[in-house]
């Protein structure tokens, strides 16, 4: 047997930046060491819990200073959930940092020449700002170090209703309060566990595939409404009888419920996607208000989860598309149309395309809803559909926007656009390493003219940036 290393603890070590993935570093004898959940000026002994050539990652086992940009973290599963890691970095903290990403990732990636980057939008909210929320159930309930230490209580109640734990896969961290969502949210999880637990309902295993409750979702919109879908795996007859009977015990408990869903899910993942979705109460949708504008939202669709960020992060593309009206825009993976409608009053014509059939679909109930006629969809891979002959066919754009996902943008995608040769690119991100990849691509051809980041996210270190780019 090979003998297990001993990690050594390093003594009274100073954190001195913030780091990627929420995260915090220290460097020691020429190594850098990433540690969570403390913040640059904490003094602290770090326990080493993985060694590399070039890198370490450690834990905090004892705190010699604090730092004045600590903050107190204000969820009681902090540090264990895995969410919301920069609870313990004062906001404004947070929102330095975001913006020092953005500058690293366009200059050190993209190497562009850039214009003086716009100080970060910061979030009004910082708590309660999400507009959607899923939490999955399981019978093996995360237990926190606290109680494995507890060698002399028998842990037996390990049905659980929260979030999955990172790095295990099949176990979920049983949820008190979460501070992400309108304290909606916490009521109705909450009442469906206890519910759940004095009626005796099984919770769901993963890895057998096996019990009625799978998970849950909720959805609050701007106009007041409320969604809720309860996705369950209902294997006979008393099964069905229990599902039933828990949604007309939320019908008859939450009357502020305007969408109450549930799906019968049978697969060994929880996308709906492919799922039929039945209506037990209510409609299958809600409506979210932007402008004057309303947008239909099902429990498939996409929409921007923070809802009052969304708004300031679209009047920013809006501001930088700089349309007249007689321009013929191109939406690339426009979702469910948002930002599509957002612009359409102010152009000629607009173009969204969008992987999702469903999404198009969405897109286009939303254009109806606002009577915007000046909006065409198409469904399909972006690559696949945005190709020479579509172009010729529906016209060079005068603008593009895009907001592809976290991976960014194809090469072919990228090659079409340097065809369709627009004056403006608006491109939004949510990973602006990718962004700063894609810029490089379009540099011979677009100048970066303004940059602004966005934060849709505080607490956690995700930044959203939208950049300007016009014809050389």
């Amino acid at each position: 047997m090979r003998k297990k290393k001993t990690l050594p603890l390093l003594e009274n070590i100073e954190i001195t930046a913030v780091a990627a993935e929420g995260k915090a570093l220290a460097r020691v004898d020429d190594k850098v060491v990433f540690v969570p959940y403390v913040v640059p000026g904490d003094v602290v002994d770090l326990q080493v819990k993985r060694k590399k050539h070039s890198y370490m990652e450690a834990v905090a086992v004892k705190f010699h200073q604090r730092s004045p940009l600590r903050a107190e973290p204000f969820c009681p599963h902090y540090g264990v959930c895995g969410g919301c890691k920069w609870q313990c970095l004062q906001y404004a903290e947070q929102l330095k940092a975001k913006q020092q990403q953005v500058v690293d990732n366009l200059t050190r990636i993209g190497k562009v020449e850039l214009p003086e980057i716009s100080p970060i939008l910061g979030s009004v909210h910082t708590q309660a700002y999400r507009n959607k929320l899923e939490f999955g159930f399981s019978d093996k309930r995360w237990l926190t170090e606290e109680e494995v230490r507890q060698t002399d209580v028998q842990h037996t109640e390990r049905n659980a209703v929260g979030f999955h734990i990172a790095g295990a896969f099949d176990k979920i961290l049983d949820i008190d309060t979460c501070y992400l969502m309108d304290d909606v949210n916490n009521r109705i999880r909450n009442d469906i566990r206890q519910y759940a637990l004095q009626h005796g309902l099984t919770f769901y295993n993963l890895r057998e595939n096996v019990g009625l409750l799978r998970s849950m979702m909720l959805r609050n919109s701007n106009t007041g409404q409320l969604m809720l879908l309860v996705q369950f795996r209902i294997e006979n007859a008393e099964e069905q009888a229990q599902a039933m009977s828990l949604m007309q015990h939320l019908a008859d408990t939450f009357p502020e419920i305007t969408s109450l869903l549930y799906v019968d899910n049978h697969k060994c993942n929880d996308t709906i996607t492919d799922q039929p979705i039945h209506v037990f109460r209510g409609t299958d949708h809600i409506f979210e208000e932007m402008e004057g504008l309303r947008f239909k939202v099902g429990p498939k669709s996409f929409y921007q989860t923070n809802t009052e960020q969304a708004y300031e992060l679209y009047k920013v593309v809006r501001d930088f598309a700089s349309l007249t009206g007689e321009e013929l825009v191109y939406d690339l993976y426009t979702g469910t149309g948002t930002i599509a409608n957002f612009v359409a009053r102010q152009a000629r014509h607009v173009i969204g395309i969008e992987y999702v059939p469903e999404a198009i679909e969405d897109a286009r109930v939303n254009a109806s809803l606002n009577g915007i006629d000046n909006i065409q969809f198409f469904a399909g891979d972006m690559k696949d559909i945005l190709q020479r002959d579509f172009i010729v066919q529906h016209g060079r754009p005068h603008v593009i926007i895009t907001d592809p996902p976290r991976a960014g943008m194809h090469q072919d995608v990228i090659d079409a656009i340097l065809f369709a040769d627009p004056q403006r690119i608006v491109y939004v991100s949510c990973n602006p390493a990718t962004q700063a990849r894609d810029l490089q691509l379009l540099d011979a051809h677009y100048r970066v003219m303004r940059v602004q980041p966005v934060d849709m996210f505080p607490h956690t270190q995700h930044v959203e940036n939208v950049v300007l780019l016009e014809k050389r």
